[in-house]
């Protein structure tokens, strides 16, 4: 158990029995005297995705849950089930491809620095890291002149995902995408 005012995004903890992974976290500080200071959490359900929101006062208690994070690889996609690499060891284990639907958008075949969330031997999930480095397959025609802080354009990536890009950027150019807001970070 841990207090709320002590809860991290990425925390694993249990609400009705089931893992949620802590999404943010809002802190409201109240104007009056003697007011306990709000924190107001987005949970998202690891086994079937669901968003929960939840207010806690600074020292209500958490229900947490041990799990382990081990870096993985992303191999495929057969269509049905994701296989992942664990890089320790080396075993190979599947997800089934909706549970991760929205994380598959920033995969691509052979990714590495992912860590699979596992709790009594029981993957949970998948967690991405913040950048990821993703190849523009189509996009509108690059404009000369156009600087770095001007309009932007939509380009789809190789995996399927838009993503608003500068006007100078062309297909086949490979850029970072932040994987916590869907942007673009920077030119790869």
């Amino acid at each position: 158990m841990i207090k709320a005012c002590e809860l991290n995004e990425g925390d694993i903890v249990v609400i009705n029995s089931a893992p949620n992974m802590t999404e943010s976290i809002q802190v409201n500080q109240p104007s009056a005297r003697g007011a306990s200071t709000l924190y107001k959490v987005r949970f998202r359900n690891l086994q079937n995705r669901q968003k929960t929101d939840k207010t806690y006062k600074g020292d209500d208690p958490i229900e947490t849950t041990d799990f382990d994070k081990r870096e993985v690889q992303y191999l495929y996609n057969d269509g049905h089930q994701c296989m992942f690499m664990d890089m320790e060891d080396f075993t190979q284990f599947g997800i089934i491809s909706e549970t991760i639907k929205e994380e598959l958008q920033y995969m691509v075949d052979g990714m590495e620095g992912i860590n699979a969330l596992i709790s009594d031997g029981r993957i949970l999930g998948i967690e991405l890291p913040v950048l990821v480095e993703l190849r523009i397959k189509e996009t509108g025609p690059s404009m000369k002149g156009a600087s770095a802080t001007s309009r932007t354009k939509p380009a789809i990536m190789v995996t399927g995902l838009t993503v608003q890009v500068p006007e100078y950027m062309e297909s086949e150019t490979l850029i970072r995408v932040d994987t916590r807001t869907g942007a673009f970070a920077s030119r790869a």
